[in-house]
């Protein structure tokens, strides 16, 4: 990774959105080559498909309820609940009602950094 960094102190209204998917957009927020934090609202039955990658991923609900499939165990998430998937584990979700998703992930992701 490029030795690229966000600033230290991010306002969200001043950090493009990017569609990523049907019903999904995130914001790249704060990051540097080891860690990264992104922002990915979802509407209601958008699915984030089932993937991995080399990261280690912890997510926060930020807002609203996701049915969430971790190495192959599919649990109910509710705002407040959160998931980790260490790399390479598959896991993805699906959005039960309108919500919010704030992923941190170790080192940061390569390819977020050039999309937004």
């Amino acid at each position: 990774m490029k030795e690229r960094e966000s600033p230290a102190v991010v306002h969200t209204d001043s950090i493009e959105w990017v569609n990523v998917g049907e019903g999904i957009r995130r914001q790249v927020l704060a990051y540097d080559p080891g860690l990264m934090i992104v922002r990915v609202d979802f509407k209601s039955g958008s699915v984030g498909a089932i993937h991995h990658h080399t990261h280690r991923q912890a997510t926060y609900v930020a807002r609203g309820s996701f049915e969430a499939t971790i190495a192959g165990k599919t649990v109910t998430l509710k705002e407040g609940d959160s998931f980790f998937a260490a790399e390479d584990v598959p896991h993805g979700v699906v959005a039960l009602e309108n919500g919010t998703l704030i992923d941190t992930f170790t080192p940061a992701r390569e390819d977020f950094v050039g999309s937004h």
